[in-house]
């Protein structure tokens, strides 16, 4: 968002949740004049969300709207996909007719592949392992199935760990930060054997405008860096850059239920296509990361550290 503004770009905003803290916000960290917000659910405020759509008449829509916790999903299955699968259905059929609209991008996630081995491209064949993972599958599946009957003009972005400033507090590196900024001690699924990509949640913002702008109506595009490490190796990177040992700082705890063991991202295609590229790197978000929490620590002291699932 916060990149679109400065883009230049006019923005509506719509979350189920009130606006956060600032200190979660990165949009409100630089005057703009172009954001409009509206507090509105996906699930229960459908004809509202449809009438502020049609009032804007935006030419992108960027569909972030999801229950996004992987682990998580398999506590109550049936409210990933009520939202992920059934509300964005019905979403889009409201929309398969709006004459306004160019470019509709779906956040997908490279969980719909399941764990993999090797650089994974684009034409991957979906093998979920998840009910996230599912849910997020079974939407890609419909709005495909829209764009081939109905001309929906859907494009797809699967960013590898999205990560930096302004992050929730119970994602990793935050998570990490936090608790040596505390005191405190944080529990380490699986040791953190799972390899990941992390990148900044800037070149993921650069390259969904690009995306927007200039994908091709019914692909996908990856958005990862070229550096990949275990999960395990993030979390010693944010002891050596805040001088704490990981053996005072972690407790390893046991592996999350079908955690993938890796997500390599073959990028070629936003590189040659969009001319997009990850600029920077996982110690930049770490560095920001620790100056961002410790510049609003005060406000992060009164939001709950950790996630609290709403259906």
């Amino acid at each position: 968002m916060a990149t679109a503004l400065a883009a230049g770009a006019n923005v509506v905003g719509i979350s189920r949740s009130p606006q956060p803290d600032d200190a979660l916000l990165p949009y409100k960290w630089a005057p703009h004049e172009r954001f409009t917000f509206h507090a509105l659910d996906f699930n229960h405020d459908l004809e509202r969300i449809d009438e502020v759509i049609r009032d804007h008449r935006p030419p992108y829509i960027v569909n972030f709207a999801a229950q996004s916790m992987v682990a998580h999903s398999w506590q109550h299955p049936e409210h990933w996909y009520q939202t992920n699968i059934v509300a964005t259905a019905r979403l889009i059929d409201r929309l398969k007719k709006a004459e306004f609209l160019q470019k509709f991008v779906q956040i997908s996630t490279p969980e719909v592949y399941g764990s993999t081995s090797g650089m994974v491209q684009e034409t991957a064949a979906f093998n979920p392992s998840t009910p996230y993972a599912v849910s997020k599958a079974s939407c890609d599946m419909n709005l495909l199935a829209y764009r081939k009957a109905h001309g929906f003009p859907v494009t797809f972005t699967r960013a590898a760990n999205v990560c930096g400033p302004g992050q929730a507090l119970y994602r990793i590196i935050p998570r990490t930060v936090w608790c040596i900024l505390n005191g405190e001690t944080m529990k380490l699924d699986g040791g953190g054997t799972s390899v990941r990509s992390f990148i900044h949640m800037r070149d993921v913002a650069e390259g969904t405008l690009a995306v927007a702008r200039h994908g091709r109506i019914g692909d996908a595009y990856h958005l990862s860096t070229h550096h990949t490490q275990t999960i395990r190796a993030v979390v010693e990177e944010v002891c050596r850059q805040m001088g704490a040992r990981f053996e005072d700082c972690v407790e390893i705890g046991p592996p999350r239920l079908a955690i993938d063991s890796a997500y390599l991202l073959d990028t070629t295609k936003a590189r040659t296509e969009l001319g997009w590229e990850a600029t920077l790197t996982v110690g930049d978000v770490i560095s920001e990361t620790i100056d961002w929490m410790k510049r609003y620590r005060d406000q992060l002291q009164t939001i709950p550290p950790d996630y609290v699932h709403k259906p």
